[in-house]
């Protein structure tokens, strides 16, 4: 069975700015810091004059995992920081979070065990934070 790409969870807010919020908080309990934030529907609009939905894409990160994951594959830094969206959705809000699982089993980091034990920890942080959001 294929793992998916993505750990998704509807959040219910009243704003998107609530949502971003929460996000980062529930992010923060698992120690991860947000340290990018690309707001797509400004940059659309700033750079094609297109409307579009709320949509954020936040780089998280969570430094000793970053660090042990860079120790033992430096190439291991194309997977960072963590990818999670939050996203206007006919429901709420869509959060999703990229699966470290999935990212650090491409074929490059096959057997390295350290990677492995770093994208499990990672996935169940991530799985945390998110599900604290769905509660």
């Amino acid at each position: 069975m294929t793992e998916p790409i993505a750990i998704q969870v509807t959040l219910k807010t009243e704003n998107f700015q609530q949502a971003l919020e929460a996000v980062t908080d529930a992010l923060q309990k698992q120690g991860f810091g947000v340290v990018s934030q690309l707001d797509l529907k400004g940059k659309f609009q700033e750079k094609l004059s297109k409307d579009f939905r709320p949509y954020t894409i936040l780089g998280a990160c969570n430094p000793p995992l970053a660090y042990r994951a860079l120790q033992s594959d430096s190439q291991s830094g194309l997977m960072l920081p963590c990818s999670v969206v939050v996203e206007q959705s006919p429901d709420g809000f869509l959060v999703s979070a990229a699966n470290p699982r999935v990212l650090m089993g491409l074929e490059h980091f096959d057997g390295n065990e350290t990677l492995l034990q770093v994208a499990d920890e990672a996935y169940d942080r991530l799985d945390r934070a998110l599900q604290s959001l769905a509660s």
